[in-house]
């Protein structure tokens, strides 16, 4: 039973749970991006570069074939556009984190910054500066 009761305290600890809130948003950013990558961005610069297609752009290393014993072997294809595509996703996704982390320590440096009230003295160095001063008179 204990077991259970430690799993539960783990599962509800704040960076867990902030854990798991960070991957789901994550995954739902990505296809975000990549639905903007898809459809936004890559049709024009398609169009600006000639009306291609990045999913269509590949190599075709090996034709499409049928073996001496009557199997039919599919193509080799090297499908460069889409690697394209996802290095824009990449590039995109990186610079919103970079943006993301440089507001928050912007933040961070805002608050270290932000006058804090004058450190007091424990009482024991207090007695010890009063002492120290009735010796000096």
């Amino acid at each position: 039973m204990s077991l259970i009761k430690e799993f539960k305290e783990f599962a509800m600890k704040g960076n867990v749970v902030d854990l798991a809130v960070a991957v789901i948003i994550g995954g739902a950013f990505g296809k975000i991006v990549s639905s903007f990558v898809n459809d936004i961005v890559m049709p024009p610069l398609g169009v600006l570069l000639g009306g291609v297609d990045f999913k269509d752009l590949s190599v075709t290393l090996r034709d499409a074939y049928t073996s001496e014993t009557g199997e039919e072997m599919a193509a080799v294809v090297l499908s460069y556009g889409n690697f394209i595509q996802n290095i824009v996703d990449f590039l995109i996704i990186a610079f919103v984190i970079f943006i993301a982390i440089k507001g928050m320590n912007s933040l961070k440096k805002k608050e270290e910054v932000a006058p804090s009230e004058p450190p007091v003295a424990p009482k024991s160095e207090v007695l010890l500066e009063e002492i120290r001063d009735l010796l000096k008179k």
